[in-house]
């Protein structure tokens, strides 16, 4: 039996569609290749449990009964020592290098106290007051079955008092405004910039720009130069409605919090250009800027979920997202009021990936030239 026209018309285009996804990568990547790293990152990244928390140790005359609520405590999966401390200023210290995320403070004669009770100070670094709530709770939990080993249980033999550095109210607001301005200023940025080779080869303009004596290195920076200013009035703008819509403080350098701010933008600015030298088209170079970067951000950067408690991979990816390193000087310098030192390792980080980008472009824009 003979298949009918319409049928054979069907299948025919069928065969054609077929045809033009197999022979584009980029549509195969996306059909089959996206769900897989999808479900990866959805189902190791969002989790609330909190694991690795850096402790600091400060214990001034050690005995049977410190060692063991320390040992139980760091027995955990949920803790690892990160620093032994010797003063108290040591441990704000600390705290503020982001060397430790909970302080463990043990009162002197620890031993001899158990039944008067005996105390014992957790010092946590609350500028995400989610996650140092659930750590915190985990210490104490820990703190409380450590206590029923060392004495018969006739009254709590250790009071447990928590100390909130840097967030005291515990308000939300102090975490996810850092957060929210890496967000937007990443994918407005990239957006905005990803569109303007695209757009001059679609407008047929790229010709005179190709034929002109400007150096791809000064083209770049001319297109990046209006889209740079344009961000300093986002950043502007959020930051005021930061401040005085959400009141979340400003603790530390404006200046370097500006300074920061600005490397981050002309990083976003700088994806945005390698995008476009990429890209085929202007939708293409938008979906890219904007879907694409937008799930590594939310779910590597810290943004909602703690990268402690990610596996040991997902870690090492996170250290590629740029929105990573600025969202932790953000809340070093805006919540903590850290000197801008103490923020060296995000800012390196934040100039060297600006770097390569820029470096890439401009290979990639020499092409175009060849």
């Amino acid at each position: 039996m003979k298949n009918s026209p319409a049928l054979a018309t069907f299948i025919a285009f069928a065969r054609k569609e077929f045809h033009h996804i197999f022979r584009d990568r980029r549509t195969i990547m996306i059909l089959l290749v996206m769900p897989v790293l999808q479900i990866i990152l959805f189902g190791f990244a969002i989790t609330t449990e909190v694991r690795h928390v850096k402790v600091g140790l400060l214990d001034p005359l050690p005995d049977q009964a410190t060692r063991r609520v320390a040992d139980r405590l760091l027995a955990s999966d949920y803790f690892d020592l990160a620093r032994v401390l010797h003063t108290p200023d040591a441990v704000e210290q600390a705290l503020r290098r982001g060397e430790i995320d909970l302080a463990l403070i043990f009162e002197p004669h620890f031993h001899r106290h158990l039944h008067g009770p005996a105390r014992l100070q957790l010092v946590v670094d609350a500028s995400d007051p989610n996650t140092s709530a659930l750590f915190t709770a985990y210490a104490r939990r820990v703190i409380t079955d450590a206590a029923l080993e060392i004495a018969p249980p006739v009254a709590p033999v250790i009071t447990t008092e928590t100390r909130l550095l840097h967030n005291p109210a515990a308000r939300a607001a102090y975490n996810f405004v850092p957060g929210v301005m890496g967000l937007i200023l990443m994918l407005i940025c990239a957006m905005m910039t990803s569109i303007s080779i695209v757009r001059e080869k679609e407008t047929g303009t790229m010709e005179i720009i190709l034929v002109s004596p400007a150096r791809p290195l000064m083209i770049i920076a001319a297109k990046i130069l209006p889209y740079l200013l344009l961000s300093c009035v986002n950043l502007a703008t959020i930051l005021l409605l930061a401040v005085h819509v959400l009141g979340v403080p400003v603790a530390g350098s404006l200046f370097w919090l500006v300074a920061v701010s600005l490397l981050f933008i002309i990083v976003s600015l700088a994806i945005g250009i390698f995008v476009s030298t990429l890209a085929r088209n202007q939708v293409t170079a938008m979906l890219v800027s904007g879907m694409v970067l937008m799930m590594p951000v939310v779910l590597l950067s810290g943004l909602i979920f703690p990268i402690e408690g990610m596996p040991a991979f997902l870690r090492w990816l996170s250290a590629l997202i740029p929105a990573r390193w600025y969202i932790s000087a953000v809340k070093r310098l805006m919540i903590e009021g850290a000197p801008v030192a103490f923020i060296a390792r995000e800012a390196l980080a934040l100039a060297c990936t600006g770097a390569v980008l820029v470096l890439l472009s401009v290979k990639n824009f020499k092409n175009r030239l060849a």
